[in-house]
């Protein structure tokens, strides 16, 4: 199985629905990552989605749009929203492709800081070839091809950001307590497991922590 990390940017009004492009617009309002999305029985899409800013604008805009059935909100800071909605045409397809096919989309998606949309996409070179041939054909969005290779089925979902070196450090660093408070380890305890100088293992966290952050908040 291969793994295919796109940027699609969506031209037009910034989104692939009219919901979307309010959303987009509203400046109250952040769009942070969709957790699911699936494409129903009775052909409706439900959303599961992660959000933050003004969720009575949210609540708005949801009530005011004709393709929204229902919808539900939780949460505070950074909140969550699930939501059932008509698609778009061009929705409808790639949610179909996805259901009729062994294309399976890596969740997060994440919106990055211009709304556009990180996906990485599981499947074979054939469906991707696909997926590339409509892209071409069509003039809603623009795909750029990010990084495609192997699936490391037993790998975490950050294992294309930080290397696998940078990752068992950190994963000591996490067993060990070095991130509790107070904190229960030292950079030389994580030195004595995974066998390097303390100050390799703080500059391994130091890189991996800011490649991890710049993944979250792109």
């Amino acid at each position: 199985m291969r793994y295919l990390s796109l940027l699609v940017k969506p031209e037009g009004d910034g989104a692939f629905h009219p919901l979307g492009g309010q959303l987009t617009a509203e400046p109250s309002i952040k769009r942070r990552a969709i957790h699911h999305v699936e494409l129903l029985g009775d052909d409706t899409v439900l959303l599961f989605a992660e959000a933050s800013g003004s969720q009575d604008r949210y609540r708005e805009i949801m009530e005011e749009s004709p393709q929204v059935l229902e919808y539900l909100t939780a949460g505070e800071e950074r909140w969550m929203a699930v939501s059932q909605f008509e698609p778009t045409e061009e929705i409808h397809w790639a949610l179909e492709l996805q259901r009729e096919s062994l294309l399976v989309v890596d969740t997060p998606i994440l919106f990055t800081s211009e709304d556009n949309l990180k996906v990485t996409y599981l499947g074979t070179d054939e469906i991707f070839s696909e997926l590339y041939e409509y892209a071409e054909t069509v003039d809603y969005m623009t795909i750029e091809v990010l990084e495609t290779g192997e699936y490391e089925t037993d790998g975490s979902s950050f294992s294309r950001v930080i290397t696998s070196r940078q990752e068992e450090v950190i994963e000591t660093a996490v067993d060990l307590g070095y991130y509790r408070e107070p904190r229960q380890a030292s950079l030389e305890d994580i030195s004595d497991v995974v066998g390097i100088a303390p100050g390799t293992v703080g500059e391994h966290l130091r890189k991996a922590e800011e490649r991890v952050f710049r993944e979250i908040v792109s």
